[in-house]
């Protein structure tokens, strides 16, 4: 007689492809841009934020800043509704390694009107 053992491994864990950061960001260096939110993005892999914001001649400019996986910033106090159009923000991160694609891995971000503020790490995202 022949037994057949199936093993079943489930996990909570989405599968999905990941890339380096440091492929698409200058890692070692440091942005901040205040705009206005046009739009929040939060969906998997990575939340995005989409803002407008002056570029160094003055003129308006669309930006996107790449967060974290929203189950990551919803642990951390980040939810969809979390940024509406419209709010005014200060964005800190990496700029993009193509400068002419507008883009920033979000590091930090805070909201003047109400005192709120991000930080990365465990910071819960809250008003100061």
């Amino acid at each position: 007689m022949t037994k057949t053992l199936l093993i079943l491994v489930m996990t909570t864990a989405p599968l999905s492809a990941h890339h380096s950061f440091a492929a698409y960001y200058n890692e070692s260096q440091s942005v901040s841009l205040e705009g206005t939110v046009r739009e929040f993005r939060y969906k998997s892999p990575h939340a995005i934020l989409v803002f407008h914001a002056p570029d160094s001649g003055g003129r308006t400019q669309q930006y996107e800043a790449e967060w974290a996986n929203p189950s990551r910033l919803e642990r951390q106090g980040i939810t969809a509704n979390t940024l509406r159009p419209g709010d005014v923000v200060v964005v800190t991160g990496s700029p993009g390694r193509v400068a002419s694609d507008n883009k920033v891995h979000l590091k930090g971000i805070r909201r003047a009107s109400d005192g709120w503020s991000w930080g990365g790490g465990g910071d819960r995202g809250r008003r100061r």
